[in-house]
């Protein structure tokens, strides 16, 4: 159970991120969601792919393994890859909303909690929060932007999967592959159907356009070309593993 806090620089003064990677901060993942807003660095690297969370709606995730447990891109202690997908690279922190009053009217403002028992706050160890005067850290700058960039990206990500579930382009994949004679099998997934992306009619190409999803819908597509680059991964891993 989280036990989120409001973040200011006088009850968490003193406190530290630890940012390397490891199993111990739950990086050991097969896969995690990503968001529109981040699509462009994540289709350098990993496959986009839906799949449904219990109540049966669409989400978009980056795959980064082959089993539940496995993450592919984590070496050690760090990502062996130039991007970290965003709900990882926050940490402990995430955002909320708080009610203020400005001229007789109610406004909601974004605002960062801290998980406190997350793993990776420390006293001792990691990046500072807080500049010693009280000022935000460049650390605490980047997990800004980070947070604010996912922000976005939960609004636009509902948006984005009503308007491609409208226009009948998700499908369901089922992933088969074989791996020096270990077969993996993975269900649950669903991906753009290219073929009819490349036949949307010009209005609703347009209407794509200018909300802004069908960039998304072509990232989406040229991922897929990351699921050979992460069976060479597994290969690779396998093959180490077997020495």
């Amino acid at each position: 159970m989280a036990r989120n806090e409001l973040l200011n620089n006088v009850a968490h003064k003193n406190l530290r991120v630890i940012t390397h990677a490891g199993a111990q901060f739950g990086d050991n993942i097969g896969a995690v969601l990503t968001l529109p807003t981040e699509y462009g660095d994540i289709q350098r690297e990993y496959p986009i792919l839906f799949r449904k969370d219990p109540q049966g709606q669409l989400f978009s995730v980056a795959l980064l393994g082959f089993d539940n447990n496995e993450n592919l891109f984590l070496e050690g202690d760090r990502w062996d890859v130039a991007y970290v997908p965003g709900v990882v690279a926050r940490g402990p922190f995430s955002i909320g909303y708080q009610e203020r009053e400005e001229r007789g009217r109610v406004m909601r403002e974004p605002v960062i909690h801290i998980d406190l028992d997350n793993p990776r706050v420390s006293q001792t160890e990691g990046e500072p929060i807080f500049l010693p005067l009280g000022g935000n850290s460049p650390y605490l700058n980047r997990i800004t932007a980070t947070l604010r960039k996912l922000a976005v990206g939960l609004d636009a990500s509902k948006a984005m999967i009503e308007a491609f579930t409208a226009l009948d382009l998700i499908e369901p994949l089922d992933i088969e592959i074989d791996i020096d004679g270990q077969q993996y099998k993975l269900a649950g997934f669903h991906t753009i159907n290219q073929e009819k992306l490349a036949n949307l009619d010009a209005q609703n190409v347009h209407s794509l356009h200018r909300a802004g999803f069908l960039q998304a819908a072509f990232l989406i597509v040229n991922s897929e070309q990351n699921l050979q680059r992460l069976v060479e991964r597994k290969r690779r891993r396998e093959r180490v593993g077997m020495r």
